[in-house]
């Protein structure tokens, strides 16, 4: 994980993604997950692309239970937008560079 891309757990969830004053992207995803591998340079390049103006983490759904149920998420990858502590979009499984970009900027 880079500088960029946080770890999050079901602890700081709250904190660091409900409470943020700017938009939120969560990776909820799996070490073993194949597909979760192949989007992480992604998420690490939008979080590089997108410094100060959105916040990007990821949440290893096999250790954080809570909130990976609570949002109902039952595929990974899944990536979720926040605004305002609200969901706005979500992506489920692997995505293209292009396609997650553009899935960002409903944020901006």
């Amino acid at each position: 994980m880079s500088e960029e891309v946080y770890e999050v757990s079901d602890n700081d969830f709250d904190n660091l993604v409900l409470s943020s004053n700017v938009p939120v992207l969560v990776d909820f995803w799996a070490p073993w997950c194949a597909p979760c591998r192949a989007i992480a340079p992604v998420v690490e390049e939008l979080a590089k692309n997108y410094t100060g103006k959105i916040k990007c983490v990821k949440m290893n759904v096999d250790d954080n239970t809570d909130t990976p149920s609570k949002y109902g998420i039952s595929s990974i990858p899944t990536l979720m937008l926040f605004q305002n502590g609200q969901v706005i979009d979500r992506v489920i499984g692997a995505a293209s560079k292009e396609s997650l970009d553009t899935f960002v900027k409903k944020a901006l």
